[in-house]
């Protein structure tokens, strides 16, 4: 029994001293099957590291602020030469600029509320009832107008953009509607079109 358990030992032994060899003559052979050794992790992490805060922040805030500028001086012309790389997330797309063309396409009482209104409003301060009541039927005509042209325009641009592109996409239609309820010269982005030029 005793001689048994002294050679369980020694086979163990072995093993151990055989497995500790056969690593360190992997090791001598260096990496099998890349280019190189595996970098550490304190140097990838090193690599990745970024600052939180700039050593300058007022350098650092100068360059953000010159950043912001020169962003929005490209909206700006943007929006005026009908470019649309630099437009609004909300003003870019194929449908939404023949939206627009379509709209500044066409003549309008949409586009003249505003002015309108003003002068109904100029008028019903004159102390004389019957102009005052004539004026006050007269702005709730024009308002009905504005109202019926705004549905009509919602349709007739859905049925224009379904021939074109086949499906609206969402959003199209009241952007196109609320267009066409501002005064032209104040639309943005500018119109790109003249009146009666209707895309195709």
């Amino acid at each position: 029994m005793f001689g048994r358990k002294k050679n369980s030992e020694n086979s163990a032994v072995e093993s151990a001293e055989t497995v500790e060899e056969t690593a360190a003559e992997q090791r001598a052979a260096g990496p099998t099957g890349k280019s190189g050794p595996t970098p550490k992790r304190k140097d990838q992490e090193a690599a990745r590291k970024r600052p939180l805060v700039p050593d300058d922040r007022k350098a650092a805030r100068a360059a953000q602020r010159q950043a912001v500028a020169e962003q929005r001086a490209k909206m700006r012309i943007a929006m005026e030469t009908g470019d649309e790389r630099h437009m609004p997330y909300r003003d870019r797309g194929p449908q939404k600029r023949f939206a627009r063309d379509y709209v500044d396409a066409r003549y309008g009482i949409g586009e003249w509320l505003m002015l309108i209104v003003l002068v109904f409003l100029v008028l019903s301060f004159i102390p004389i009832q019957a102009l005052i009541s004539a004026t006050t039927i007269l702005m709730l005509a024009t308002v009905g107008l504005v109202v019926l042209e705004g549905f009509w325009v919602n349709r007739k641009l859905k049925r224009e953009l379904e021939r074109k592109f086949g499906v609206v996409e969402p959003g199209v239609r009241w952007y196109g509607t609320m267009r066409a309820m501002q005064l032209r010269r104040l639309r943005l982005p500018k119109p790109q079109v003249r009146r009666g030029q209707f895309p195709s």
